[in-house]
């Protein structure tokens, strides 16, 4: 029992983190005000806010409960008729779902690029002369270590 509360308040703890960081990096680049400013919309960006929000709780969710939220196989189950319009309203689904989260990933690819520009200012600012490349290489070496165990133990297998 004390195994099952420990992995429990671990993959909390976790998942919160996770959260914190998306929020960080999202709230960092100004990418809400800055789609609240392109389309002259600003006195919306609480709701465009709550929507981002409410999107990662609901991605979040959805990737822990997959399991039980596949309506597909069950409307398939109660009505075996239905399976051609089940197939085109998947993909007007998938079709506009991959439209949307491609144009959310170009846009904050653009705004973490143009936040990579001010990294030289804020560098001569605090007076880091020395050690951003041991900085940045230690980083990556991290993210290399991480990606090689993740796939060298098969990780990615046990995802399912």
């Amino acid at each position: 029992m004390f195994r099952l509360g420990l992995l429990s308040l671990s993959g909390f703890s976790f998942g919160m983190l996770a959260a914190a960081g998306v929020f960080t990096v999202l709230s960092a680049v100004g990418l809400v005000p800055r789609f609240a400013g392109k389309t002259h919309s600003a006195r919306e960006i609480l709701l465009y806010e709550n929507m981002v929000i409410a999107g990662t709780v609901a991605g979040g969710l959805a990737s822990v409960f997959e399991r039980y939220l596949r309506l597909g196989g069950w409307i398939l189950e109660k009505a075996p008729g239905l399976a051609g319009l089940m197939s085109v309203l998947v993909s007007v689904f998938l079709g506009a779902a991959g439209l949307f989260c491609g144009m959310f990933v170009g846009a904050l690819a653009l705004a973490i690029a143009e936040m990579l520009d001010s990294i030289p200012i804020f560098t001569r600012r605090v007076s880091f002369r020395h050690g951003l490349g041991l900085a940045v290489l230690s980083m990556a070496l991290g993210k290399l270590a991480g990606s090689l165990f993740y796939f060298w133990n098969q990780l990615h297998r046990t995802a399912g």
